[in-house]
C-alpha cells in the first residue's frame, strides 16, 4: 500500500490519464477550487465522489476506500498522545468482530 495520501493518489491518477481537473469536477459535479483542495488533502472527500472518481480513473475502488478510511481515522487520532495504542486495540477488537461474525455469532 502506498504512503501517498488520498489526494496526491486521485491527483496522479488524473494526471496519468491526461485529465484537466476542470473536466473531472464537472463529471462529479463538484467546483473546480473545491475538487482542488481535495487533491491537495484541504477538504475532505466523500466516499461517493471517491467511488465515482474510481471508475472514472478506472482504479480500484478497494484502494482509494483504504486510503479514504485511513485518513478518516488519523484526523481523529493525530493529535492524541494514546492514538497509537488505541488504534492497536481497536484493530484487535475489529479482527474479533470480523471473527464473531464469520462464525456465525
Amino acid at each position: 500500500m502506498s504512503t501517498k495520501t488520498l489526494g496526491e493518489k486521485l491527483r496522479e491518477l488524473r494526471e496519468s490519464n491526461n485529465l484537466p481537473l476542470r473536466k473531472i469536477s464537472a463529471i462529479v459535479d463538484v467546483d473546480v477550487a473545491i475538487l482542488s483542495k481535495m487533491e491537495r488533502g484541504e477538504r475532505p472527500l466523500t466516499k461517493n465522489i471517491i467511488m465515482q472518481l474510481a471508475e472514472i480513473y478506472q482504479y480500484n475502488s478497494e484502494e482509494l476506500l483504504i486510503l479514504f478510511l485511513c485518513e478518516k481515522i488519523l484526523l481523529e487520532i493525530k493529535d492524541e498522545d494514546l492514538g497509537e495504542k488505541a488504534l492497536n486495540i481497536a484493530n484487535k477488537r475489529v479482527k474479533i468482530l470480523k471473527r464473531n461474525q464469520y462464525n456465525g455469532d
